[in-house]
């Protein structure tokens, strides 16, 4: 069943019973909570306020960017490769990574003295890139190809054929997956019981089947929610289509959760078990990272604030529920800050950006200023090229509110005005060229 709720799509399944698969898989998870102990991290449980007062409810985050390698990804990484035999890990290891992953595996070749080869694509912030070097030392190669994780995944898995290497996927193996899934027995173990609701991010579906599996044979009641950024929510679209499917393009702007194609093992652990999955604005993302540094002192990275923007949004829960939301990685390039700014003002309705013609004739700007801007009104973007054979001049006005209310008295004046002034709309091309 698919539904809208202020413009976001969630897509809902019932968990009428629980498949063997989660069986096997819970089974597994159990396994690699011992495998991974005194490697990964017991990441805290942290009761926000302020996430609670916008849910009305009893919110925790669980704090995987305070783990060794900023990011969950290294429980995942490390459990796979703690099954390779001494031949297989004398070949070596293949993963491809928007970044996290990556330093998960960075990590655990250092750690069990394995070498791998780590694809990743153009859009990984050099942060990211610096981390696995520095994480993996001399037992690493990085190799950057591709434009989205997709094209380095395909790199990746062609490398790993024509080698001997053993290839540790992201998120699409039994072995992954189950690493990830001990997240959800940790957050049980610190809490001392299960959740009402947990809210997981969501990129090719690893650490939402791990958690659905582990939680649906041990705690059946809890509710489990998936969020995906909107512009690449590729196990919405697997669930509407009943098999995973490639989604035209995407936007790589939450990187960690870019993914085009739901995982084939990930997604029939999601289907058959059961859960939700919303989707929400990336403009919301960057606008929940910024209070996260703001008010709480946390640095996220997009795919870290992910589950927690959906929050009180995309996700609505009962008055006085335990919700824990996993607060995924930390791993954000600061050269990144600005991008999200102007990403969360827009969101929120406070910047706007017009295309004015300008009188070529002393005070038109002052003018403009006088007659169309509030007194809260701000131009925060200007750039305006004059043609001496031309009676108008073009030019780009960004112009920041003092609240999101004030819009339509904008427009109101920017009516009465003489002036010819167009909105760039949020569709247009043009536009994604500014933010």
């Amino acid at each position: 069943m698919a539904t809208r709720n202020n413009g976001a799509v969630t897509v809902e399944y019932s968990r009428a019973q629980v498949p063997d698969d989660a069986f096997e898989t819970s089974a597994a998870v159990d396994r690699a909570t011992h495998a991974l102990s005194g490697i990964v991290s017991r990441t805290p449980l942290l009761q926000n306020q302020r996430l609670s007062e916008r849910a009305g409810a009893q919110v925790w985050l669980k704090r995987e960017d305070l783990q060794p390698v900023r990011s969950y990804k290294l429980r995942g990484a490390y459990n796979l490769m703690t099954h390779l035999d001494a031949g297989e890990r004398a070949a070596g290891v293949i993963c491809a990574s928007a970044g996290n992953h990556g330093q998960g595996v960075a990590y655990a070749c250092r750690v069990l003295g394995v070498n791998g080869r780590i694809f990743v694509p153009t859009t990984t912030p050099r942060q990211k890139r610096d981390r696995m070097l520095a994480l993996g030392g001399d037992r690493i190669e990085l190799v950057v190809i591709g434009d989205t994780y997709d094209d380095s995944a395909e790199a990746a898995a062609a490398a790993a054929a024509a080698s001997r290497a053993t290839l540790v996927p992201a998120f699409d193996d039994p072995r992954v997956i189950a690493g990830q899934g001990t997240i959800a027995a940790e957050i049980v173990d610190q809490l001392g019981r299960a959740p009402d609701v947990l809210v997981l991010p969501v990129g090719g579906g690893g650490v939402l089947a791990g958690c659905l599996s582990w939680l649906s044979v041990h705690h059946p009641e809890t509710r489990v929610v998936g969020v995906e950024p909107a512009s690449a929510a590729c196990m919405m679209a697997a669930l509407a289509a009943g098999e995973p499917v490639s989604l035209p393009a995407i936007d790589t702007f939450v990187d960690g959760a870019a993914v085009r194609r739901a995982g084939r093992h990930t997604f029939p652990l999601v289907r058959d078990a059961g859960t939700e999955i919303v989707s929400t604005a990336e403009g919301r993302i960057c606008t929940e990272m910024l209070e996260l540094y703001q008010v709480d002192g946390v640095i996220a990275e997009p795919a870290g604030a992910l589950a927690a923007a959906a929050l009180g949004h995309e996700v609505q829960v009962q008055p006085g529920q335990t919700v824990v939301a996993l607060l995924s990685g930390g791993n954000n390039d600061v050269s990144r800050y600005a991008e999200i700014v102007e990403r969360s003002l827009v969101h929120e309705g406070r910047k706007h950006y017009f295309l004015v013609n300008f009188p070529q004739e002393p005070g038109a700007l002052r003018r403009f200023l006088d007659e169309v801007l509030g007194p809260d009104d701000d131009i925060a973007h200007f750039e305006y090229v004059k043609r001496s054979n031309r009676e108008t001049g073009p030019a780009l006005v960004g112009i920041e509110l003092g609240s999101p209310d004030d819009f339509p008295g904008l427009l109101d004046r920017i009516a009465a005005s003489p002036m010819s002034v167009e909105l760039i709309s949020a569709d247009s091309p043009f536009y994604r060229m500014l933010v």
